[in-house]
This record gives C-alpha cells, sequence and structure tokens, in this order.
C-alpha cells in the first residue's frame, strides 16, 4: 500500500489540500490520510472549515508521498517551524515530495528547493526566488521527485499528475471524469499574466495585509 501524507497546520487553505484529497482518496493502493503536527481537528485559514488528522508528526516515520499545502501561516517561518521540520525529516523517504501553492514555502525553508525551478502562488515569486528556488507561472512542475504546483486550485492537476504517474494516464483520466473535472471558468482571470496591471496589483495587496 502507497502511504500518502497530506500535512494540515493551522490556517492551512482548504482546497489546496482538499484538491489532492479529492484526486486520490478513491485510487486503489493508495492510502490517503492527514497528518499534522498533533492530531485532531486542524483549522484553516478562515477559522470555518477543520478537518481532523490522524496520525502526528512524531508517529510518522515514513512516507511515499507527502502534500504540504499552502495557507496565511508560512509568512515567518523559519527551521523551528513543525511543518518545516517534518520535511526536513519525511523527504529522505518519500518517493514525491510535494507542495500547493505557497506550500513550497515550506518546502524552500527545508532545503530542498535549492536551484530547481518551483511554483507556488502568484503573489508570493518573490518569497520563493528569496529562498533560493526559480519561480515559473507553469501550474504544474515536476523537479526530480519534487512536485509544485501553483496556488490553490491547481492542487487538482497535480493531483492527477501524480496518479498518472503512479498507475498511468487511463487512471488519471478515469479520476477526472469521476470528479467532473472538465474546467470552463466564467472569466478569463486565473493567472496575473491574463488581468490588467491595475487589477493585479489590487489582488496582491489583498495577500500583503490578510488581516486588514
Amino acid at each position: 500500500m502507497t502511504t500518502v501524507g497530506l500535512v494540515l497546520y493551522p490556517q492551512f487553505t482548504a482546497l489546496d489540500i482538499i484538491g489532492p484529497f479529492q484526486t486520490l482518496v478513491d485510487v486503489p493502493g493508495l492510502d490517503v490520510f492527514f497528518v499534522a503536527a498533533e492530531k485532531g481537528l486542524i483549522v484553516d485559514h478562515s477559522g470555518k472549515c477543520s478537518l481532523e488528522a490522524s496520525r502526528s508528526f512524531d508517529e510518522t516515520d515514513s512516507l511515499d508521498i507527502v502534500v504540504v499545502p499552502g495557507g496565511f501561516a508560512d509568512r515567518n517561518l523559519d527551521n523551528s517551524n513543525e511543518v518545516v521540520k517534518f520535511v526536513k525529516k519525511i523527504h529522505p523517504t518519500t518517493t514525491w515530495t510535494t507542495s500547493v501553492c505557497t506550500g513550497s514555502i515550506y518546502l524552500a525553508h527545508a532545503g530542498i528547493l535549492n536551484g530547481l525551478t518551483a511554483t507556488t502562488h502568484w503573489a508570493s515569486y518573490d518569497r520563493l526566488k528569496a529562498l533560493g528556488a526559480v519561480p515559473s507561472e507553469q501550474r504544474v512542475i515536476k523537479s526530480g521527485r519534487i512536485i509544485t504546483a501553483a496556488g490553490v486550485s491547481s492542487g487538482i492537476d497535480m493531483g492527477l499528475e501524480l496518479v498518472a504517474v503512479l498507475y498511468g494516464d487511463e487512471m488519471a483520466k478515469t479520476i477526472q471524469l469521476a470528479i467532473e473535472y472538465d474546467p470552463q471558468p466564467p472569466f478569463d482571470a486565473g493567472s496575473p499574466s491574463k488581468v490588467s496591471p491595475e487589477f493585479k496589483s489590487f489582488v496582491q495587496g489583498i495577500f500583503d495585509n490578510p488581516n486588514r
């Protein structure tokens, strides 16, 4: 059985981790579970959604796949952060170490993105670069056995790519059809390159001041 640990921490963004969860949880042969510093309910960045970690970092010594989501708790990280320490511990054991959105900031702090092309939420490209990675606007990037996905919804794409790598394109297509993932957004505004500089600046301000 292939073990898949989906990381939780206070102020995670729910869709970052639910996207990969939904693409992976029904695939035969995968043991998918949530893992956090302590077992129990972990509250997301909105304070309105909780997911339950069934395993703790301390009792998890190896994983085949780890997925680290983004959120609003990655602004002042250092080596004492529990997620950073867990990534450092678990990465040598994994087949795939992955992130969604600003989850890549945790991977970068753990020292595993140095010199690698990686992605994150577009509002955090500068932070990712400052930590030694080479930011890209690509939606999903594979660098060796590390996969990084861009902002929030791209976790679904990353999950499907993982399924394809593990079990082939037909299985990934099966999951995609099962969850009816057929994006037809009402607006063509899902990437910073598709909007005006003024609109991008406005949204950037929201991320720069999340508590205002």
